[in-house]
């Protein structure tokens, strides 16, 4: 990679955008925190990461005319986290429309006996579909999960995780990509799926 920027990751304000651009660092990537859509439509990769409630970061991305931007966008974006589940049509959370890019809604998690909400813990995949942003990863591997929310498990689910029932855990439809977990804080599995979504 050379010249400019590998990244822009979207300021979406949560408070991972830190942990975010030290992974990436730490894998050989320079990246860029960003509100301005000239930045981002120009970089040749995208990262919406997102911590906290859907309706705030919409909110956010409406107050920077990003929701209309992030639709028509072409280069690989990844949603982390909230950021995967903006990706949707809506969320229950706050009953939020969002970016409308996979169909569905993103609904919030019935507890149950020994399966609080959120979901918090580290969990393996149940891989669907074979996807260049898992190459090397295996249904033995372990990914660091904390959400209250989750999509159902549809056509472009790549992998889902188990809670009480399947999840979409890694989603993707065209360019756009979309993970549940937190790569930034899933040690070496998480780098390895960070590594591949560079590579894209």
């Amino acid at each position: 990679m050379s010249g400019g920027i590998d990244v822009a990751i979207i300021d979406s304000g949560g408070a991972n955008l830190a942990s975010l651009q030290f992974a990436l660092e730490r894998l050989g990537a320079r990246s860029l925190i960003s509100r301005d859509a000239v930045t981002i439509a120009a970089a040749p990769r995208v990262l919406l990461p997102g911590v906290g409630a859907a309706a705030d970061a919409m909110r956010r991305l409406r107050a920077s005319a990003l929701d209309r931007l992030i639709p028509t966008l072409r280069m690989p974006l990844l949603g982390i986290c909230l950021g995967m589940q903006l990706l949707f049509e809506h969320s229950s959370e706050g009953d939020t429309t969002c970016l409308g890019i996979f169909p569905g809604r993103v609904e919030r998690l019935n507890p149950a006996p020994c399966m609080p909400v959120p979901h918090m813990g580290w969990n393996t995949l149940e891989l669907i579909r074979d996807d260049p942003l898992l190459r090397d990863i295996d249904a033995a591997n372990y990914l660091y999960f904390v959400h209250s929310y989750a999509a159902a498990v549809a056509t472009g689910t790549l992998a889902a995780v188990r809670y009480g029932r399947p999840l979409a855990a890694v989603v993707r439809h065209d360019n756009f990509l979309g993970v549940q977990f937190h790569p930034e804080r899933s040690a070496t599995v998480g780098a390895r799926v960070l590594r591949n979504f560079l590579a894209l």
